[in-house]
C-alpha cells in the first residue's frame, strides 16, 4: 500500500474511532477501570457533612479552625492491547474483514486510554511474536500502532495465544489493563491465560465472522486452511457435512466460553457484520458494577 493509500485509511479509522471514544467510551473506560487508588491532593475547610475522619488535626491545630484532607483518584494507568495478527484476520465474507474489525478495537480502546491521560502498547502476535510497541501517551503514538495495524504483513501465519501471553507477562511487570483481541484459533492457552488474569487487569475480546458459523449450500467449493495453507474440496451440499460442520463450531465457541470463564477473564463476542458499541458498552459496565 503505497503512503497516500495509507494515511487515507489511517485518518478514517482516526475519524471514526476517535469521536466514538469521545462521545461514548472515554467514560465507561474511566468507570470500568479503576486507578491505583487514592492520593492525597490538598486540604481546605471543614463543611458539615464531612467525615471526620479526614480532618487533619495538625493543620486544623496550627490555624485553630477543622481541616479536612482531601484525595482524589491517582488515575494514570497503562493499556496493553494483545493483538491477534495471524491470517485467519484476512477472513471475512460480508462488511469487513476480521483484521479489519480488530483494528477499530484496538483503535477505540487506545484513543479511550489516552484521553483518559493512560499509556497505551500494544504486542502483534501470531503462532510467534510478530511487534512490541511499548505503552506511550498521546495521539501520534496511537496513529503509530493504527499505521502498524493497517500496513502489517506477519512472518507468521498460525495463532500461539499462549505464547503471547506469556511474552506479555515477562515484558510488563506492573499491573495493567490488558485487552486480548482474537478469533481464539489457537493452541492450548488455559494456563497462560488463568497465570494473566491473575497479573493483570484481562478482557477479552472474540472475533467472528457469520459465515464461520454456518456453512452454505453451495456445492462443491474448495476451502483452504488461511492458518496452515491446506486445501480440501468439500461438497456442501451434503446435509449431514452442513449439521457436523455447525455442531463442531458451536461446540468450539462453547469450549472458548468455559475457558474464559474458569478462568475468571470477562469477555465478549464480536461479529464483523455487526456494530461493536453496545458489546463493548456492556462489557465495560459489567467490569464497572464488578468493581
Amino acid at each position: 500500500m503505497d503512503s497516500t493509500d495509507l494515511l487515507k485509511k489511517v485518518r478514517k479509522i482516526e475519524i471514526k474511532t476517535r469521536g466514538l471514544s469521545a462521545q461514548i467510551f472515554s467514560g465507561e473506560y474511566h468507570s470500568a477501570f479503576k486507578g491505583r487508588g487514592m492520593a492525597f491532593s490538598e486540604v481546605r475547610e471543614y463543611s458539615p457533612g464531612d467525615d471526620i475522619r479526614t480532618i487533619d488535626w495538625n493543620v486544623t491545630a496550627r490555624l485553630n479552625h477543622p481541616y479536612v484532607k482531601v484525595f482524589e483518584e491517582e488515575r494514570e494507568l497503562t493499556l496493553m492491547v494483545l493483538v491477534d495478527v495471524s491470517a485467519s484476520g484476512k477472513f471475512g465474507t460480508n462488511v469487513q474483514f476480521k483484521q479489519e474489525l480488530i483494528t477499530e478495537l484496538t483503535a477505540v480502546l487506545a484513543f479511550s486510554a489516552i484521553q483518559n491521560n493512560d499509556k497505551a502498547g500494544v504486542i502483534f502476535f501470531s503462532d510467534k511474536i510478530e511487534l512490541f510497541i511499548p505503552p506511550k501517551k498521546g495521539k501520534s503514538h496511537i496513529l503509530r500502532i493504527i499505521r502498524e495495524l493497517i500496513n502489517f504483513e506477519p512472518k507468521g501465519t498460525g495463532t500461539d495465544i499462549g505464547g503471547a501471553l506469556r511474552y506479555f507477562n515477562n515484558m510488563i511487570k506492573k499491573k495493567c489493563i490488558a485487552f486480548l483481541i482474537s478469533d481464539f484459533v489457537g493452541t492450548n492457552y488455559e494456563d497462560a491465560i488463568k497465570v494473566t488474569g491473575k497479573k493483570h487487569d484481562l478482557a477479552a475480546l472474540r472475533i467472528m465472522d457469520p459465515r464461520e458459523e454456518k456453512m452454505p449450500d453451495v456445492g462443491l467449493i474448495r476451502m483452504r486452511d488461511a492458518e496452515t495453507n491446506q486445501v480440501v474440496l468439500v461438497d456442501s451440499s451434503n446435509a449431514n457435512l452442513r449439521r457436523d460442520y455447525n455442531l463442531w463450531f458451536k461446540q468450539n465457541q462453547r469450549q472458548t466460553t468455559d475457558l474464559l470463564n474458569r478462568s475468571g477473564v470477562d469477555h465478549t463476542l464480536l461479529c464483523t457484520d455487526q456494530s461493536y458499541v453496545q458489546p463493548l458498552m456492556n462489557l465495560f459496565k459489567k467490569r464497572e458494577r464488578k468493581g
